[in-house]
Formats: C-alpha cells, structure tokens, sequence
C-alpha cells in the first residue's frame, strides 16, 4: 500500500486468528468507492501509527520493567475506551514478551515473579491475570 516493493515487516498472533487476504487493487477500489470502509481504515492507520510512536517513545525512555508492564496492559487492552480491560491475558510466554519488549527471557521472568510479588499480576491455569495496581505502578512512576 505504502508503494514499496517488498515487505519490510511481519507479524505474529498470541491468539487463534482469522486471516483475510485481499487483493491491492481491490482494496484500493473499494477504499475509494465505499466511505464506511475508506473511513475505518484510515482511523486503523492513525491508530496504528500511533501505537508505533508509543512503542518508540517507550523503547527510548523506558526500563524494561516499565516496558514490561505497559505491555501487559497493553495486551490487557486497558485504556481501549470501547473496550472493557481484560483481567485473564491471552496465553503468552516469557520468550514473546521478552521480543515484545527488547530485552532477554530472564530479565522477564525476574520482573513477573516481581509483580506477583507486589501484588500486580496473578497466575491462575498458567493464565496471567492483571490487577488494576499495574496500572497506577506504570502511571505513577
């Protein structure tokens, strides 16, 4: 869409998926015939953009257990106004937060049992369920 040649990205889904493929010019065809759709995709780019600033703001100002934490709640989808926060994650190992995040699977473990420690995460049937005290650590610092 952004007119380069190959892809420079790829993605990875934490949950079970549902994939659809659409052809370049169809979408474009439709993004120019079809309003509601044209104006969906554009909010999901902002957004998207977005998210991609926060990421970098976040790799270049943050510790890894501060990044650690907005992570969780990210996947927690606290702060989505149309959605209410999830307390149970989606299954995720140490190994995808430790990519999530950019720093090793042992710094990860060490930063979890110290949030179930403190109180701000909870593991039940080897789900992590967030507690609202993550979010006041992430704000308050």
């Amino acid at each position: 869409m952004a007119g380069q040649s190959v892809r420079m990205g790829t993605a990875t889904a934490i949950t079970p998926t549902s994939l659809l493929t659409i052809d370049k010019k169809e979408l474009l065809r439709k993004l120019h015939t079809q309003d509601k759709l044209s104006n969906s995709f554009i909010a999901y780019i902002l957004g998207h953009n977005n998210r991609i600033v926060d990421n970098l703001i976040d790799q270049l100002f943050n510790s890894c257990e501060k990044r650690l934490a907005r992570t969780l709640l990210v996947l927690g989808r606290y702060g989505k106004v149309q959605h209410q926060p999830d307390d149970e994650l989606p299954t995720v190992s140490q190994e995808t937060l430790s990519e999530i995040i950019g720093t090793t699977r042992s710094r990860v473990n060490f930063f979890m049992n110290k949030f179930r420690k403190l109180g701000f995460i909870e593991y039940h049937n080897r789900k992590i369920k967030i507690n609202k005290s993550l979010l006041t650590f992430v704000l308050d610092e």
